[in-house]
């Protein structure tokens, strides 16, 4: 059996979660690089690689196999739902734009926050380009369609995608209904009397140009659908390598049957995949020492309670990546030695680190990949964004007394 493992072995982990947070800030044009970011991977990897081949081969031979069904399912997501195009300009009213997030927060379950997000974005500023005042609008669109909305399978965030790989079951998600709904409901109407007050304040004008210059809404390579239910189905019901092949293989029919006119019109490129493939395998191996220094000695750290496991979970994933900090959660929580209801904890327990790693990471921009994505398309659009503290005026009036009720009422 090994020795244990000192602490510092746990600081390529943390570097690495600050990088991802920090170097946006401060090396923005360094770090828009994919290389730099492979750089940077490498190097902090690089040790842990090196002390894990003389310790402890096989725990290696689990990331490798963890890694790889990670970026498969997020590659094949991504690349399936770049074929479809939504277009449309339909009268920017209240309830279009509540409709719009809430579609969207229902989609985001089944084709990823990262693919909802995509995918209904351009269509809501289209539908919006003749309001002046929008910003509120594409914030609760990062709420819901860009976070809280992936909650109920392990499709919809990372997060949950790798609590699956841990053994948690496929359906298991469905218990989160309950904090999903409220967030949801809650949202939808807060934005849904936001906008009313903001749609008052329109000029008649804009307001004229906007009934007028109206397009029906229209979907292109809508036989994508059919790609997304067979990815659904072979996460829910094979093994590996069998399932990481169907979504291989239903990945390249998307590519082979999809019109490239419809992936140039979205913008479609490998990049954004090339982004996550290099960041997540240095989180993955970095985060091998924490995973086992946390399941040894994660009783001393205080965090017994559900509304604990929430709140940490969730403060984390607000300003580091979430699907890492719901594995660290996740392995604090197995070495406490409590009732074992489903892979090593309590139910509730489970369910408190899933929905502080989905919904927390709403925060800020840098909580959830979709999120940046979405502000740098609508500054593309001519929607003024807040800056980096002014979106977080927004998450704290706005979802932190939201994050409080749930707690009181679930955790």
């Amino acid at each position: 059996m090994p020795t244990a493992l000192p602490l510092y072995t746990v600081l390529p982990f943390v570097t690495m979660l600050l990088a991802i947070a920090l170097f946006p800030l401060w090396l923005p044009h360094w770090w828009e690089s994919n290389r730099s970011k492979l750089t940077v991977a490498a190097a902090l990897g690089a040790p842990v690689l090196v002390l894990y081949l003389a310790r402890q081969p096989g725990a290696l031979v689990h990331m490798a196999a963890d890694y790889v069904s990670f970026i498969i399912l997020l590659g094949g997501l991504y690349v399936i739902a770049g074929g479809v195009r939504l277009t449309g300009d339909l009268e920017a009213t209240p309830r279009v734009n509540t409709a719009f997030l809430a579609a969207g927060s229902l989609l985001a379950s089944l084709v990823g926050t990262t693919g909802a997000s995509m995918l209904l974005i351009r269509p809501l500023l289209q539908t919006n380009r003749e309001r002046a005042r929008v910003t509120h609008t594409v914030v609760f669109f990062i709420f819901l369609v860009s976070n809280i909305g992936g909650m109920l399978t392990p499709l919809g965030d990372p997060p949950l995608f790798l609590g699956y790989l841990q053994g948690v079951p496929f359906a298991w998600t469905l218990r989160l209904w309950g904090p999903w709904l409220t967030m949801t409901v809650v949202l939808l109407t807060l934005h849904y009397v936001w906008d009313v007050r903001q749609y008052a304040r329109e000029t008649r004008a804009a307001l004229r140009r906007d009934r007028t210059l109206m397009e029906p809404l229209r979907i292109r390579g809508a036989l994508n659908g059919v790609w997304l239910t067979g990815v659904v189905a072979a996460v829910a019901f094979l093994h590996a390598p069998v399932r990481e092949l169907a979504i291989l293989a239903l990945a390249g029919i998307s590519l082979w049957r999809t019109p490239t006119a419809i992936r140039r019109a979205n913008h479609f490129t490998a990049g954004p995949m090339v982004e996550v493939a290099v960041l997540f395998l240095g989180i993955f191996l970095t985060m091998i020492p924490a995973l086992e220094l946390l399941h040894v000695r994660g009783g001393e750290l205080g965090v017994r309670q559900p509304w604990q496991f929430f709140w940490a979970t969730g403060a984390l994933s607000s300003f580091l990546d979430n699907a890492p900090t719901y594995l660290t959660f996740l392995a604090l929580a197995q070495g406490l030695g409590l009732p074992a209801e489903v892979i090593g904890v309590p139910h509730l327990i489970l369910a408190a680190i899933s929905v502080g790693a989905v919904a927390m990471g709403a925060n800020t921009y840098i909580g959830n990949a979709p999120n940046f994505m979405v502000k740098a398309i609508a500054e593309s659009a001519g929607v003024r964004m807040p800056s980096f503290f002014g979106y977080m005026a927004y998450s704290g009036a706005v979802l932190l007394p939201l994050f409080a009720a749930v707690t009181v009422l679930f955790f």
